[in-house]
């Protein structure tokens, strides 16, 4: 499938677009709705018309900001219209939900008369506690901004303009701390005079560099003094005296070089000309002026930042807007002025300088990050940048008298911020990026599947894993062809019919099962026509392959046998076991055995946990197990109970560092507030995170409710306890899920 075809599948699978509106109070009865509506709903209408600052109180406007356009710059687009730009504000909107929870409705105005785009603004003020300006080509972009500013109570902000600005100033000042130079002493030139260039060189002003050692370029050239061609009353404040005509004179001896312009637009001899160390921040979209490559091709001492997130230092606006709005919106904020910028630049740049903790390196491979030449703006997918920012934003609010609603207490603020980072999807991107950090060979018996190809072609993309296709190439070869996909350069595809191995493969298996009343033609059968999931099998078990993953097209019981027959579980161990990963928006659970031991033993109960707690810790998070029951410690005397109760006792001799205790109920189990008032004798002292269960009836009817009822996703079932790594998919799995559950297997290929 091409990478358009992605992107348009992306966008219209399923519900279409990408932004949903989702109720935050119930709505399940009568009562329910007559306090939703009629005639409840008239109560707070007549509190925000005594007070109009109640609507904060009573309605969701502090929370909501308009993502607003008229489609005339759309990303690199051009001027394509309001319609066609709808998908990037709803990308913006799901932009904002992800990073600050702050809640959107994307408004795209079908006018290119920026009076009209004004009125538009102006006229939904009362829905809105914020207004991200999107897309709106210079030099209309200013002026709307301004009268904005002018006539509206509430944070008006245009992104384009002044995300780009404060992203790479904040990057600025730690490059210029590298190099030891001071930004009232340096040269800048800006190479691009639209929205961005033109808020970043203001920017900079602001934060000090002399604004007569600035030069600003278009696709005319030099912007001085006398030039009539292509200017607008924007540009003319960076006109200056200067017999300086092109951008290849201008940035003789310059120290800092900013492009906002286009591919291509830098050239190596122009870094050659530039004063020792130079700064270039070539931030070009999605192709930078010049690449770092480049740049370093033709100097050593060059300092260079793009825009893109395979190079270091990528000037990212996420890092921006999104807590920007977050600490406005936080202290209702009547604007967002240029302290609040300035505060955003502060907190960004100090964050670069400390310590990178383990969960950021993590999320990017295991890549350690410390200020340096490589490292002066922040990763996106710093969660610190949150706890950063707004509060510094919210600050600068407050000490410049624009905050309606001071915050009293800034640690407790804090405290908020954390509690609005879902912890769930930034655990699976550590193990998709510990996946990366050294990909495995992962066999799939069902190669022909759509599913499983279109997972293979994101495994290869993303660097995840090395996945093997079984199956008949010809077979599989034309199913790629009709999905538009192009693996056959990247990708092993084996068929057993003609593989060179299979009769080694045959041998083997009738060795290992000649005593089970197998015989070598069966064996020779199964290899190379009856099983692929045989197959795959064996290529772990005969080191051809790392990890094994099958399921999507057939039973469970025709994954797991084979498996079995082949690679066999540990010695020692009783049986196989099956672990459920159930993500959550705020956290995620581990849930075992799900799917294997029926009516386990207390011995078969702790090898649960004790493997379960192994399987985790392999996904660097840190187990404490609850071992469930209907019974919490001793409270019911029933065979049950004592069975779970002993399991405990055996997982604490065999696993003495581990925290796990029981039996106890599951809402015991989950639920912190429970354990420390009533059980503040128990081993686990907040909620655990693996819950065993003491029957297979229980945890499968669990897992699945949770699943499909509950909107937990679930990942899995994960197998423990087998010689080598195999884990098994589902017959409703969808891509993403074969993906994660890829990264899972490499990471347990990883560990074995």
């Amino acid at each position: 499938m091409s990478k358009k075809q992605d992107a348009l599948d992306y966008h219209s699978s399923g519900r279409k677009g990408k932004i949903e509106v989702v109720a935050s109070k119930p709505c399940l009865t009568q009562r329910d709705l007559s306090l939703a509506y009629s005639p409840g709903v008239a109560e707070p209408c007549l509190e925000i018309e005594k007070n109009p600052e109640d609507a904060y109180k009573y309605t969701a406007k502090g929370n909501l900001v308009a993502v607003l356009s008229n489609g005339t710059a759309v990303l690199g687009l051009g001027n394509i219209g309001a319609l066609a730009g709808k998908p990037v504000m709803e990308g913006k909107g799901v932009l904002f939900k992800r990073f600050a929870d702050i809640d959107v409705f994307d408004i795209e105005v079908n006018s290119e008369d920026p009076d009209e785009v004004i009125k538009v603004c102006q006229l939904l003020e009362p829905t809105f506690g914020g207004i991200n300006l999107e897309d709106i080509k210079a030099p209309e972009c200013f002026y709307i901004e301004e009268e904005l500013k002018k006539t509206m109570n509430i944070p008006v902000f245009h992104d384009d303009q002044h995300g780009t600005a404060i992203i790479s100033a904040a990057g600025l000042m730690n490059a210029l701390e590298l190099i030891g130079k001071k930004l009232d002493e340096i040269r800048l030139v800006v190479n691009g005079a639209g929205a961005s260039a033109i808020a970043c060189a203001n920017l900079a002003i602001s934060l000090g560099l002399k604004k007569e050692n600035l030069i600003m370029c278009d696709t005319k050239g030099v912007i001085y003094k006398g030039r009539t061609e292509g200017m607008n009353k924007y540009k003319e404040r960076f006109a200056v005296d200067t017999p300086l005509r092109t951008l290849e004179e201008a940035v003789e001896g310059a120290d800092v070089l900013y492009g906002l312009s286009s591919k291509g637009a830098i050239t190596q001899d122009m870094v050659r000309k530039m004063a020792a160390n130079p700064v270039i921040f070539a931030m070009a979209n999605p192709d930078p002026e010049i690449t770092p490559e480049e740049a370093h091709a033709v100097r050593g001492d060059v300092l260079i930042a793009t825009g893109r997130s395979d190079y270091p230092n990528q000037v990212n606006n996420v890092l921006g807007f999104p807590f920007i709005f977050r600490g406005a919106l936080d202290v209702r904020a009547t604007t967002i002025n240029e302290e609040m910028k300035k505060a955003a630049v502060f907190a960004l740049a100090e964050l670069a300088r400390e310590e990178c903790p383990d969960s950021v390196c993590r999320a990017y491979g295991n890549v350690k990050f410390s200020f340096g030449r490589n490292y002066i703006i922040p990763k996106p997918f710093d969660p610190r940048a949150l706890l950063r920012v707004a509060p510094a934003v919210a600050k600068a609010a407050m000490e410049s008298g624009v905050a309606r609603q001071p915050i009293e207490d800034m640690e407790k603020y804090v405290e908020h911020l954390e509690s609005l980072q879902g912890k769930a999807k930034e655990t699976l991107r550590i193990i998709i990026n510990k996946a990366k950090n050294d990909p495995k060979k992962i066999v799939f018996p069902e190669g022909d599947n759509e599913k499983i190809l279109r997972a293979a072609q994101i495994l290869i993309e993303e660097e995840i894993a090395k996945p093997i296709l079984i199956g008949n190439q010809d077979k599989i070869r034309a199913n790629m062809a009709e999905l538009g996909l192009d693996l056959n350069g990247s990708v092993q595809i084996i068929d057993p019919a003609t593989f060179e191995r299979s009769e080694e493969y045959a041998q083997e298996l009738y060795r290992l099962r000649q005593r089970r009343g197998l015989t070598l033609s069966e064996a020779r059968r199964i290899m190379t026509r009856k099983s692929r999931t045989h197959f795959g099998c064996m290529m772990v078990h005969m080191g051809d392959a790392d990890s094994l993953l099958s399921g999507i097209d057939t039973h469970y019981p025709e994954t797991i046998r084979p498996a079995l027959e082949v690679i066999g579980k540990q010695p020692g161990l009783s049986s196989v076991h099956g672990l459920y990963m159930m993500v959550f928006k705020k956290g995620i659970y581990f849930m075992a055995d799900t799917t294997v031991c029926i009516e386990p033993t207390p011995e078969e109960l702790a090898e649960t946990a004790i493997l379960a707690a192994e399987k985790v810790r392999m996904l660097d998070i840190e187990p404490t197990v609850a071992m469930l029951s209907f019974s919490n410690f001793g409270s019911v005397n029933h065979p049950q109970a004592q069975k779970v109760k002993r399991a405990v006792e055996i997982v604490k001799q065999k696993a003495p560092d581990l925290i796990v205790d029981g039996e106890m109920q599951s809402d015991t189990a989950v639920v912190t507030e429970i354990l420390q008032k009533s059980f503040s004798f128990a081993s686990v002292k907040e909620a655990a995170n693996i819950l065993i269960f003491p029957d297979l009836n229980s945890g499968n009817i669990c897992y699945k409710l949770l699943h499909h009822l509950g909107g937990a996703e679930a990942i899995g079932p994960l197998l423990m306890g087998m010689q080598k790594p195999v884990h098994v998919l589902q017959r409703g799995d969808d891509v993403t899920d074969i993906v994660n559950m890829a990264a899972i297997a490499v990471v347990d290929a990883q560990n074995s």
